[in-house]
């Protein structure tokens, strides 16, 4: 097949941060899985050339939507006189919504992640607001999407939110988890912990707490560092937290500078992949307090390396972890404190569970891991790509 996949740019993201974000690593995993079994790839994304002009604040971001809605649309429509009839155009990310019209009458999916923006802009999540043109930008996406024919869903909760947003559609829907490579397995603890000593920094030897993730709200960065307090208040033992990802925000930092404990709490950030693999193995529990995913890709890269996980008990979360982790509540704002000591508890039972009852938890958590396979999930993506190309190879199943 000759594939055309659509990518973010560098800029995308509120981050501005590549590197934190799970999709590039998507696409990436994409393009590999698909180069591998012999078919012809492209990727097309639009150029960093106004969003490089020498503007600060909220122009840099206008800077980047010319980029990404009025220059690359014109670079798109020149490329595709140059495309096979059965090309199909791939789009890595429901945010690529506003280039779908460019290709609609064509072989084309799009993978969707998570729907958060859009649920925020309709005002569907309390406490969090957007204004006026991030409601127009969310509904200048979901314009463009809805013209879309093929969908693959990264889990059912997100297959869910996208029959509500598109209940009138007569488009056709697949839900197919998303695939973990080897690099995620179990390592010896005292050598995985030494390496980590040395790259970093500081002494890890004995263990520590792990979160993963960026500064997004649905993150609960906050939460992490309120249950690690929590925790640390009660306990006897003194392991560090580590927090992967982006040099905190604002309010993640308040939280942290007021922590009696802060001196314990690192925040890592270009962390080579391989590192943070390594990172995961040597971990003694990861905690994932999430408020919501598209699908929490963490909670299964930590598993498959053997490391307790302590989630939300809500979907996608749950789907992720099954009956392998250990569950809390979402965190309540009106009562954070005791949130916080409950889900310190869960922690505490963990971290002294005897040998035997863990070493059955790091079991359950490998052999939940497993759905979660990178070949089968690129089997399950060429089939659909196959099937769009030659709907008489299969039929569809429908999202009404």
């Amino acid at each position: 097949m000759n594939i055309v996949f659509f990518s973010n740019p560098d800029f995308f993201g509120s981050d501005r941060r590549p590197k934190f974000s799970s999709m590039p690593r998507f696409t990436n995993m994409l393009v590999a899985g698909m180069t591998e079994r012999g078919h012809n790839i492209s990727v097309w994304a639009p150029e960093s050339k106004f969003f490089n002009l020498p503007v600060k604040g909220a122009v840099k971001k206008w800077m980047g939507y010319i980029d990404q809605y009025i220059l690359f649309p014109i670079q798109v429509r020149k490329q595709l006189k140059n495309c096979d009839q059965d090309t199909i155009f791939v789009f890595t990310d429901q945010a690529q919504g506003p280039w779908i019209p460019l290709v609609h009458k064509r072989n084309h999916v799009m993978h969707c992640h998570d729907f958060l923006a859009q649920w925020a802009a309709m005002g569907k999540i309390e406490g969090q607001g957007i204004g006026l043109t991030g409601k127009i930008y969310q509904r200048y996406i979901r314009t463009g999407y809805l013209k879309g024919k093929h969908f693959i869903t990264s889990s059912n909760k997100t297959e869910q939110d996208l029959k509500l947003l598109m209940p009138n559609s007569k488009s056709n829907t697949y839900m197919i988890y998303l695939g973990l490579d080897d690099g995620y397995k179990p390592q010896n603890h005292k050598k995985v912990r030494n390496v980590i000593s040395i790259k970093l920094g500081f002494d890890v030897s004995s263990g520590y707490l792990l979160h993963v993730g960026g500064n997004h709200w649905y993150k609960n960065r906050e939460g992490v560092i309120e249950i690690y307090n929590a925790w640390r208040t009660k306990s006897q033992q003194k392991l560090p937290l580590l927090l992967i990802g982006p040099e905190p925000n604002e309010s993640i930092q308040e939280i942290y500078n007021n922590s009696p404990f802060k001196a314990d709490i690192h925040f890592v950030e270009g962390l080579e992949d391989s590192l943070v693999r390594l990172v995961y193995a040597g971990a003694s529990l990861f905690l994932f307090p999430s408020y919501a995913e598209g699908f929490g890709w963490p909670s299964a890269e930590a598993m498959a390396s053997g490391c307790p996980v302590i989630t939300s008990n809500a979907a996608p979360m749950t789907e992720v972890v099954g009956s392998a982790g250990f569950l809390i509540p979402l965190r309540d704002p009106d009562n954070a404190q005791q949130w916080a000591a409950n889900a310190a508890e869960v922690v505490e039972n963990i971290l002294t569970l005897p040998e035997d009852e863990k070493k059955e938890v790091i079991n359950n958590s490998i052999a939940n891991s497993k759905r979660f396979n990178f070949k089968s999930a690129m089997d399950g993506f060429e089939d659909i790509y196959k099937n769009i190309v030659n709907p008489s190879v299969a039929g569809y199943q429908s999202i009404n």
